[in-house]
């Protein structure tokens, strides 16, 4: 009896969703999206049919769904096996008795995994350190210098906000990246209404500036931003911490991660008994000779864009981006990042048109890209590409990890979709696959300007989503 009643609710629920209205006039006509700008395509990946589309042509801010164009392409280009190389270099000799008459230089090769909390080694200066003494030097008359000129300079992407440059989420760029180019302010907030006291800056950097313009405030949330240029060692942080905090973190991006690393290197050879003349610097000649003693590898490319893609790693992203740019034989820019990317895919016979990208994260507004492209570009690495297991195993599960761990919760949908998120101001998007019933969907929803809330726009798109797995046959 209780089989039949489940059946006649399960039936009568099917015949609401499907007979009341379709999925997309729910979608599109709801109040808080009559406004918005929607791009949307739904498509079957085996039989390549149109379930579901709306406006799928158009091109719109895409947010951190952006990351799924550089992480398969970086994959096709690259392979999954793919490992940064970071090299320890000397342009002098070694005589006798272990004296280096040159200097030591550590060659970036954009690798965003050194030191990093999120998968990189975090002891990798002890075998750095190691592999100079093996090498037999135990002086070094001349200094660490740090070579980040792979990338250009820029560091900072210049259509990223001035709101978001400074902090630790919009990170620089460089050809060394070191700690997830991220510091730590450590701060004691008093009472509602005052200033906060800067206790240390983890790890210390010096010569580094903080203006502290922060207020202690009633709120239980980091509302902290950080503002300043690449290179510049003057930080103004401003906005509010939780008041009453005897110990409160907030996070900033590191002015210049290489040297950084330059000087952490030698003091860690200092401190294991090799001698270093002079100071490290991030300063570089260029016309010396060099010789490569050592070689630091990275997790392979698989891992880092499962990091990408699962937490939403915008460090990671930007670095692999602007990686792709060599593929060119060119100095690694955004600019020519861009072009390898679209020429790529428009040899593939996508919709490149649609696809107007400035960087590898998707944090720029400027940033448009259409649903159509989308589904192509996640068809084509579902039916096509060699790496359709490693990209698809790289993407967040609905309900169970990373950026989706709460999207889809404790619905018939929980741990069937694999998608990219997106968010930024005004900006909701999600990109990727739902599978149900044995079947596979590819989908791109993306939405711009709503007059709701991100949390009930979200809410909405769940809605759609639900309704459309449940018109699967």
């Amino acid at each position: 009896m209780m089989k039949k009643l489940n059946f006649i609710i399960s039936l009568l629920l099917f015949s609401i969703l499907t007979f009341a209205k379709s999925p997309l006039d729910g979608l599109v006509n709801n109040s808080l999206l009559q406004n918005a700008n929607i791009s949307l395509l739904v498509r079957d990946v085996a039989t390549n049919t149109t379930v579901c589309e709306y406006h799928s042509k158009n091109s719109v801010v895409p947010a951190s769904t952006m990351k799924l164009v550089t992480t398969a392409t970086a994959l096709e280009l690259l392979g999954a096996d793919f490992r940064f190389q970071t090299r320890l270099e000397v342009d002098g000799k070694v005589t006798a008795d272990g004296v280096l008459n040159g200097n030591l230089y550590i060659r970036g090769g954009g690798d965003p995994t050194l030191g990093s909390e999120k998968l990189g080694d975090t002891t990798f200066l002890v075998k750095w350190v190691e592999a100079i003494k093996n090498r037999g030097i135990r002086k070094i008359n001349g200094r660490v210098i740090a070579d980040a000129g792979l990338f250009d300079d820029e560091g900072v992407n210049p259509k990223w906000t001035w709101e978001d440059m400074g902090n630790y989420y919009a990170a620089g760029i460089y050809g060394i990246s070191y700690l997830d180019n991220t510091y730590r302010l450590v701060l004691r907030s008093g009472s509602v209404g005052t200033t906060p006291t800067v206790l240390r800056v983890v790890p210390e950097i010096a010569n580094l500036k903080i203006d502290n313009r922060l207020m202690s405030s009633s709120i239980s949330f980091d509302s902290a931003y950080f503002y300043g240029a690449p290179h510049s060692d003057y930080r103004t942080v401003i906005g509010e911490i939780p008041a009453n905090r005897a110990e409160f973190v907030t996070k900033g991006d590191i002015p210049n991660p290489a040297l950084l690393l330059a000087q952490h290197f030698s003091d860690r050879l200092i401190q294991n008994d090799v001698a270093v003349r002079d100071l490290p610097t991030d300063s570089i000649d260029r016309a010396s000779e060099r010789t490569t003693i050592y070689t630091h590898d990275s997790p392979p490319l698989s891992e880092i864009i499962t990091e990408t893609n699962v937490r939403s790693n915008n460090l990671y992203a930007e670095c692999v981006f602007k990686y792709l740019a060599l593929q060119n034989k060119a100095v690694a820019t955004n600019a020519e990042a861009v072009q390898v990317i679209k020429a790529f895919w428009k040899s593939k016979g996508l919709s490149v048109d649609q696809l107007f990208m400035y960087d590898g994260s998707g944090l720029s507004p400027s940033d448009a890209v259409s649903a159509q492209f989308f589904v192509e570009l996640l068809s084509y690495m579902q039916t096509k590409s060699l790496n359709k297991d490693v990209f698809f195993r790289s993407l967040p599960v609905a309900g169970e990890n990373g950026t989706l761990k709460s999207f889809l919760l404790k619905t018939p949908l929980q741990g069937k979709v694999h998608a990219k998120s997106g968010t930024i101001s005004r900006v909701k998007s999600y990109a990727g696959y739902i599978d149900n019933k044995g079947k596979q969907l590819v989908f791109a929803l993306l939405i711009n300007n709503p007059n709701g809330s991100s949390k009930a726009v979200t809410r909405k798109m769940e809605e759609f989503l639900l309704q459309v797995s449940v018109g699967i046959k």
